[in-house]
């Protein structure tokens, strides 16, 4: 959302962003640049996501989709009314799912037309989730919740005026359901010139990292997997290698866990230092959505990215040239040993990585090809 929002700046555009924050997503203003906040005049609005029993339960019987009317908060209702009611805008954007719910009292209050940015199809993670649950009950709750996301996303992409999907795979489903509005794929992008390489091959022994919020079910499915499954044979057959963790709101199980060779840090300061100094990102996720924001912030590093497919899902990649793709267990740990024994591959797959983000994923040539969507979606 924050490469977007500068690329748009940067464009000449004028924005005003209304976010919400979260007891785990907070929000200070004295960590934005001042520069920014003169220029979005960005508000924010809290709102308590915690698991409520109560309501939980109740959706059962509203046939609401809990994981998004949790999103819903009548301050950021009548923030978005007030704003309004004082300011004109041509379009507004909808950053995600979870702002769907706010459709309503925007179209009551402006006639701007309204963007759905979707970041995946909610509804595909837990139906992927609940295809890996082993308990019976599980598995019913995961498939109702799906089923309630997939009612959502329907209801959403029906009330916006065009949608712009993250992937090529994400746009295909929508078409799938039907969709009749205007739609346009355009990945996440960054930077390149923000993004020094460093390439693989840093460290003696080849050191792996994963980074990425573990707050948020896939990931920590994920970690879980590659630390009972496939972590037992890489040391058994590559004894001397390194994992490390990052990622905000850390499991207090993982932090307290002993690992042998496993360095768990929590969330880091800068995401950018800690991606440099190791040399493989793992990415081992069973059950996701949309693309992996930190898979090309990692290629644009020239870092060798070894991910499952579904890990890899919506990034334009070829296996063996600038990702490694591993589907199992035993994948994952060959590939592993692999890449400790040969340099050369390491250093070419990140080199290959690094060539993809700059010819596919450059936020400036993204944001003109946004922007020209948002301007054909404006004048209808």
């Amino acid at each position: 959302m924050h490469q977007v929002s500068m690329g748009l700046l940067e464009q000449g555009n004028q924005l005003k962003i209304l976010t919400v924050f979260t007891q785990k997503h907070g929000f200070d203003l004295e960590e934005i640049d001042s520069d920014y906040i003169d220029k979005t005049d960005i508000e924010a609005v809290f709102i308590d996501t915690k698991i409520n029993m109560v309501d939980a339960f109740s959706s059962l019987v509203t046939q609401d989709s809990y994981n998004i009317s949790r999103f819903f908060s009548p301050d950021m209702d009548l923030k978005i009314v007030r704003t309004l009611q004082q300011n004109e805008y041509d379009l507004i954007i909808l950053e995600s799912l979870f702002m769907s719910p706010y459709t309503g009292t925007i179209r009551r209050y402006s006639k701007a037309r309204i963007i759905l940015r979707s970041h995946n199809l909610e509804y595909i993670i837990w139906e992927r989730m609940a295809l890996g649950a082993g308990n019976f009950a599980r598995r019913a709750y995961l498939n109702y919740l799906a089923k309630k996301l997939k009612e959502t996303e329907l209801n959403a992409m029906r009330s916006v005026d065009g949608i712009v999907a993250i992937s090529s795979e994400d746009a295909k489903k929508y078409e799938e359901l039907g969709l009749q509005k205007p739609l346009i794929t355009v990945p996440f992008g960054v930077d390149p010139d923000k993004y020094i390489p460093v390439n693989g091959g840093i460290n003696e022994e080849i050191n792996l990292f994963h980074i990425g919020a573990m707050d948020w079910a896939p990931n920590v499915e994920g970690i879980y997997w590659f630390l009972e499954e496939i972590w037992p044979e890489v040391l058994r057959m590559c004894p001397s290698t390194q994992l490390h963790l990052a990622g905000r709101n850390m499991p207090e199980m993982l932090l307290n866990s002993e690992y042998s060779n496993v360095h768990i840090y929590g969330e880091v300061k800068d995401a950018y230092s800690f991606m440099s100094a190791y040399d493989v990102m793992v990415v081992p996720l069973l059950s996701a959505g949309g693309m992996r924001v930190k898979i090309i912030e990692a290629m644009a590093l020239g870092k060798t990215v070894l991910s499952t497919a579904i890990g890899a899902e919506g990034i334009i990649c070829e296996d063996n040239k600038d990702i490694i793709l591993a589907e199992n267990a035993s994948d994952f740990s060959n590939q592993i040993k692999n890449l400790q024994s040969d340099r050369a591959l390491l250093n070419r797959i990140g080199k290959f990585a690094r060539a993809n983000v700059e010819a596919n994923y450059d936020n400036r040539i993204l944001i003109s090809k946004i922007l020209d969507f948002y301007k054909s979606i404006s004048k209808k």
